[in-house]
């Protein structure tokens, strides 16, 4: 395709799914009666569900034929070696465990190495991951390049791990503290940001002259492969296909969740090439999630995974992929709305601190902007900043703020099209225009963990019905 022209979908729709289109005071009582949580909306209220693009994808006619193929047998059934094959091939691990989501693999590993007193670093550990590592007694540790923390700032990998840090923290703590290293590629918490073959073979580096495993959380790897195919000198004529199995060659292992970059509905698994600690893994399988060739999925899931993995490395699927959020966050940037930049591959990131600058970070502004989205327009996003990762000082009771206060619009794959795109720039910008009379949030109830799933919270000023 000629660069001059416009990129498109690279598919037909061939099944559609109406969208109930609300009032605004409807959407009043919706959230009120939410708590004012999008987590707790009904998915029929939503006009635009920009919550997660886990689990969310369009399904192709190939995955949905690969589906009718589904062997469900309980133990070794076709499906299971169709799977565990084209795993294998894109990842190059020896050891293959299937789970039914990203988080469990979390918990089967965390729980399987993890200690009290151990410490485990990350560029920047999402919400599930952290809560499995803490779960264990262990403590999750960040380590992000500066220019991640800036969220105006533009830099191709903002998503690096800051190798200096992970150096200093394994000489402070000892590396026998460390029971693994995990990269998230993309980094989701960062903003979607990828990160650098440079930097994985650096942290891959560190990890080894320390005999610490090195692990990827890969739930985004192809996004990432296709980043550094366009950003990093040297990977511009390599197919995304081989710069991904070049990824998983530095790795010990990897948690996946197929809910993303396998383009499925369900499904992850967990790779590693220690036999001995495979061998742990699925004990705690078989005990949890089922017997080692279904992890806790249909056969009809693990071939729906199978074909998902290989069409999401289509480099015309990618380019549309990443030219999506480019689009978006081009646009909200040229209506003046501060964003994470560059924009990242699964979505683009409002910074709420810039945004609502007059509001302070214990107000929670990224929760402001989610709900004025979702009052404005019917659209579903979600907060990712101190209702996310802030907590409780456990002595005074004081609220500890988020690094950064973001609210993430996660672009579900092969789902919505360039005009609902335009519908969301619109609704966007018509919240920004009113940006000062926007107040601030405070928890009226929340749980002891992961506490944006299930918080309920109070407005701190008068929401008001504009459409």
């Amino acid at each position: 395709m000629s660069p001059s022209r416009r990129i498109i979908e690279p598919f037909r729709i061939k099944v559609v799914e109406p969208i109930r289109m609300t009032t605004a005071a409807e959407r009043m009582v919706h959230l009120r009666d939410a708590g004012y949580n999008v987590f707790k909306l009904r998915a029929e209220d939503v006009l635009i569900d920009l919550l997660t693009d886990s689990g969310t994808s369009a399904m192709s006619s190939e995955q949905w034929a690969a589906m009718m193929r589904g062997d469900e047998a309980y133990a070794g059934s076709k499906s299971w070696y169709r799977f565990e094959s084209v795993v294998k091939d894109i990842f190059g691990f020896r050891h293959v465990v299937p789970t039914h989501q990203g988080r469990a693999a979390e918990r089967i590993l965390f729980s399987t190495v993890c200690r009290p007193g151990h410490v485990v670093p990350s560029n920047t550990h999402f919400d599930t991951t952290r809560a499995n590592i803490e779960a264990t007694g262990a403590e999750a540790v960040d380590l992000p390049i500066p220019e991640g923390l800036v969220p105006a700032l533009h830099h191709p990998f903002k998503g690096n791990m800051n190798v200096a840090a992970l150096e200093a923290l394994i000489a402070r703590v000892g590396a026998e503290r460390i029971p693994l290293c995990m990269l998230t590629v993309t980094n989701n918490t960062g903003g979607g940001q990828p990160v650098s073959m440079a930097n994985i073979k650096a942290v891959r580096e560190a990890c080894r002259r320390h005999g610490i495993p090195f692990y990827l959380d890969a739930c985004r790897f192809a996004e990432n492969a296709f980043f550094i195919k366009q950003r990093e000198p040297g990977y511009a004529h390599v197919p995304a296909k081989a710069i991904a199995q070049e990824m998983f060659a530095q790795a010990d292992g990897c948690t996946m969740s197929a809910k993303k970059d396998g383009l499925s509905n369900i499904g992850g698994f967990l790779c590693s090439n220690d036999d001995a600690l495979t061998q742990q893994e699925e004990n705690l399988l078989i005990l949890t999630e089922g017997f080692p060739t279904y992890g806790g999925m249909a056969g009809r899931d693990l071939d729906a995974i199978a074909v998902g993995l290989e069409e999401v490395l289509h480099e015309d699927y990618l380019t549309y992929r990443i030219e999506v959020s480019r689009y978006l966050g081009e646009h909200l940037t040229n209506g003046g709305v501060p964003i994470m930049q560059p924009p990242g591959g699964h979505a683009v990131y409002i910074d709420a601190a810039a945004f609502l600058p007059h509001v302070p970070p214990v107000e929670l502004p990224g929760q402001s902007v989610v709900a004025e989205l979702y009052l404005e327009g019917g659209i579903r996003s979600v907060e990712i900043g101190t209702a996310m990762f802030g907590h409780r000082d456990p002595d005074t009771g004081e609220e500890i703020p988020s690094k950064m206060e973001l609210v993430r619009l996660a672009i579900p794959r092969r789902v919505y099209t360039k005009s609902q795109i335009d519908y969301l720039v619109d609704v966007a910008l018509d919240v920004y225009g009113r940006r000062d009379a926007i107040g601030g949030f405070r928890f009226a109830e929340q749980g002891p963990v992961l506490r944006h799933f299930t918080a309920r919270f109070e407005p701190l000023y008068a929401l008001r019905v504009t459409a």
